[in-house]
């Protein structure tokens, strides 16, 4: 289709990828994590203002480096040696860590939905329906494709539409005609009860960031968007900037609507609560039941495109490329997302499956931050001639180093309470977690890399066409000599 993508549909892009469960979700656990509505809503501003700058730093890189790919084209564009490292370090991340927090949500849904419907909730009765839910999302959208993208389409499209009604509603509240009786009580001596542990605000902010996360799609498809220095720079800060006001606006509504306790106490859907507080418990059961019903738009897999850039997988890379059995969409790839998902179903305690989960997600994404920004300040020093046709103003990428450095040490240091928001796991297993799949990814290059060459051979990458037509990269095996 070549380039087609114009600002609106950029923008739109964005703006579908930014809003997701997220927002109806996170905010509990980031308001039990830093023990005040004042400091919640600081960290939601704190959060816009360094995914901005963000922002900037990634389109400076987009239009250095105009080809569709993200984080994987920046890091091996900066980090060229050792030859190959920087790939495995991101395909490490994107395949084991690459899974969906929709599952953890899936579970608390399951459970909610039971008892609305007046049904026990019994631990593995609820784990088996969300497993069920997730096993034939994989298939609608693996065997059919189509219905899998309409469905994904209108759900996407619901979504936003209830953030907006949760945004209006809010003002109503705020105004006193609604149920809610003391529409400002959570807003007088807002920050009451704040964290002092900086360990409570890193972990509140990688879950913010998580919310937040979705502004640096554009990139991953550069090579569809017309005139993409133009395009880039309008399209992605007003996306951007329109899911975040939405995002504010949205925290103020539940908080308008529900006290400080009833926020920490409810779970992980606090959307729930604001719809029974605002409108009663039959709304409560559509909205539960619509963010159930969005796990079936969050299926995707990084697998595919990984196996056909040639990073060697499991029963080799033509399988996992491969769009069998339908010619239309990356079954394999989708059967590993499954499984993957199962184990974050199954693996973690129910109470505190959804925050580590969280934790986990985000906490890769920030080393990758870590080395992107870095790798943009070296750029600057060793090859200041490079044209950039965006660039970001270089207080802001020291900040943004900063913030990613704040967010990586901290979660080491014990938090007020002793315990983090994942008890009875130990408050830094999170951070353990993600380091050993970073840990996990150089041992696979080594493996492919450097102990080949002990034995007097190397390993080089070729060109193969699949019978559906995919190109693919895969591993052949040659001689020093």
């Amino acid at each position: 289709m070549g380039r087609h993508l114009g600002i609106f549909s950029c923008t739109m892009i964005i703006v579908g990828t930014i809003i997701g469960t997220g927002i109806f979700s996170t905010p509990s656990s980031i308001l039990g994590s830093v023990g005040s509505v004042g400091a919640s809503l600081m960290l939601w501003l704190l959060g816009f203002i360094l995914s901005f700058c963000g922002l900037f730093i990634w389109l400076e890189f987009g239009t250095m480096f105009p080809r569709s790919g993200g984080e994987k084209v920046y890091l091996e564009a900066v980090y060229q040696k050792p030859k190959h490292l920087a790939t495995f370090f991101f395909a490490a991340n994107a395949i084991v860590l690459g899974f969906s927090s929709s599952g953890c949500i899936m579970v608390d849904m399951c459970s909610s939905i039971l008892v609305t419907a007046g049904h026990a909730t019994d631990l593995w009765v609820t784990r088996g329906i969300a497993l069920s839910v997730i096993v034939f999302a994989i298939l609608l959208h693996g065997l059919a494709p189509r219905a899998g993208v309409w469905l994904m389409n209108v759900l996407s499209m619901l979504k936003i539409v209830i953030l907006l009604f949760i945004v209006v509603s809010g003002w109503v509240v705020l105004s006193g005609r609604t149920r809610v009786q003391d529409p400002y009580a959570n807003f007088r001596d807002a920050f009451a009860g704040s964290s002092n542990s900086s360990n409570d605000y890193a972990t509140a902010a990688l879950k913010v960031l998580y919310t937040y996360s979705g502004w640096s799609r554009l990139n991953y498809v550069l090579n569809d968007v017309k005139n993409p220095v133009r395009t880039l720079k309008i399209a992605a800060p007003l996306g951007f900037s329109i899911c975040a006001v939405l995002y504010v606006l949205a925290n103020i509504s539940y908080f308008a609507a529900s006290t400080k306790e009833e926020i920490t106490e409810t779970g992980v859907t606090v959307a729930s609560l604001f719809f029974k507080n605002v409108f009663g418990p039959e709304a409560q059961k559509a909205l539960t039941l619509f963010v159930a019903l969005r796990t079936f738009g969050i299926v995707h897999s990084s697998v595919p495109e990984l196996a056909k850039e040639g990073i060697p997988l499991p029963f080799g890379n033509r399988f996992w490329a491969s769009n069998w059995p339908t010619r239309k969409s990356p079954f394999p790839g989708l059967v590993m997302h499954m499984l993957i998902s199962a184990i974050v179903i199954i693996a973690p305690p129910l109470a505190v499956a959804y925050p580590f989960i969280l934790d986990v997600e985000t906490y890769p994404e920030v080393i990758v931050n870590f080395l992107v920004v870095v790798g943009l300040l070296w750029l600057r020093w060793r090859r200041p001639h490079l044209a950039r046709p965006i660039k970001v103003w270089w207080p802001s990428a020291v900040f943004f180093l900063a913030a990613t450095v704040f967010l990586l040490v901290t979660p080491f240091l014990r938090p007020q309470n002793g315990v983090g928001d994942t008890p009875p796991l130990p408050y830094y297993l999170y951070c353990l977690v993600s380091i050993g799949v970073v840990a996990g990814g150089i041992l696979y290059w080594a493996i492919w890399h450097v102990v080949p060459r002990w034995f007097g051979y190397e390993y080089g990458l070729r060109k193969d066409t699949l019978s559906d037509g995919t190109v693919v990269m895969v591993y052949t095996r040659q001689s020093l000599q």
